[in-house]
Formats: structure tokens, C-alpha cells, sequence
């Protein structure tokens, strides 16, 4: 008889980071369409059935893959208080072998935005790829004019680490991109010179 992998979920002061289920999808369609003016500077151009129910539905067939292969942490923000969707979180992009690294990505709600949230979730995250997943160095990146983001990601440990040129399509458009990584403290490299 196969044991039960244990239900993936972490916890912080204000959140429970969780994935996606099929019973979020009312709640993650409206504060996706209620923050979009929000959210699309900063994403890749939304498909025309980027909050249909059959686009939801493939996110979360897609989160429960990627976390059973060990390739995507994908996880929703809710608050421990009432149980409200604030934002998302995603550790995706896992490389095991001599890189054992990972990339974050995130939302906010606008409603959310500026009051901790993201901070508390990027933290809990980290510390979990760091301790429990065991990988050396998580990444980040952001619009060089995201400012919130960029202190944001500085504010959680991440260091500046550059400039990738023409790094993703945002709003129709290839965007160089600031690199980040926040790297952990006991597999820091050291030089020669250093």
C-alpha cells in the first residue's frame, strides 16, 4: 500500500499558502479582473480566456502536475483571518542536480497590494525551498521601472545580481528585465581573489 503524500501547505502570521483548487475559481477570477488595470503592465498579455473557468480549470490540473513531478511550487494566498484570496506565489523553474535552484514569480490584489502580504508569502517560500526542498539558490525577476518589486524582492534578501536583455513578452512586448537571487547563507561560493 502507497503512503499518502501529506497535503502541501505553508503558513505564515497572516496566510496560508496553499495551491490552487477548483473552489477558488470565483474568488480568483474576480480579484484578477478587479486588479487588472493593476496587474497588466506588469504580465504577459492575458489570453481572451485568461479568467474563464476552463483556463482555471487547467491552472490547477497544471499546479497539481508540477507539484507531484517536483518542477512548480505553485501556491494561492489566503488570509487566515476570513479566508480571502489575496495574491499568488509560484516557485517554479526547478533545477536539481548542481544548480538546485528555483525562480519566484508573484501577484498581488490591488486591494492587497502594499500591506506585507507578498513579503510574508516570498519569506515563507524561501525558507521552505531552503530547508525543505533543499535547493541552493532561488531567483527573481522584475521591470527595472517595478520599484515596489524591486524593494520588495531587496527586502527578502534577494541581491541585484544584472540586466537580461529582451527577457519575457510583458503587454506585448519583449522587456529586458533586473535579475535577482537570494541565495543560501551556508552554500555561498567563494572566490579566489575573496
Amino acid at each position: 500500500m502507497f503512503a499518502r503524500r501529506p497535503k502541501l501547505q505553508i503558513e505564515t502570521e497572516r496566510l496560508v499558502l496553499r495551491p490552487p483548487q477548483h473552489s477558488d475559481f470565483r474568488a480568483w477570477t474576480s480579484l484578477r479582473a478587479d486588479s487588472a488595470d493593476f496587474l497588466k503592465p506588469w504580465e504577459p498579455t492575458w489570453a481572451a480566456d485568461h479568467l474563464g473557468r476552463k483556463s482555471f480549470t487547467n491552472r490547477v490540473y497544471w499546479a497539481q502536475r508540477a507539484i507531484a513531478q517536483e518542477r512548480a511550487l505553485p501556491l494561492f494566498l489566503v488570509r487566515r483571518q476570513d479566508g480571502q484570496l489575496v495574491g499568488a506565489i509560484t516557485l517554479d523553474n526547478i533545477r536539481r542536480g548542481p544548480a538546485q535552484a528555483g525562480t519566484t514569480g508573484y501577484w498581488i490584489g490591488q486591494p492587497f497590494a502594499r500591506h506585507g502580504y507578498m513579503r510574508e508569502a516570498i519569506r515563507a517560500v524561501v525558507h521552505h525551498a531552503f530547508t525543505r526542498m533543499d535547493l541552493s539558490r532561488i531567483e527573481a525577476g522584475c521591470l527595472p521601472e517595478n520599484t515596489p518589486s524591486r524593494r520588495l524582492l531587496e527586502s527578502c534578501g534577494y541581491k541585484y545580481e544584472g540586466v537580461a536583455q529582451s527577457y519575457l513578452q510583458i503587454a506585448g512586448r519583449w522587456r529586458n528585465h533586473v535579475l535577482y537571487a537570494n541565495l543560501r547563507a551556508d552554500r555561498r561560493g567563494r572566490t579566489e581573489a575573496g
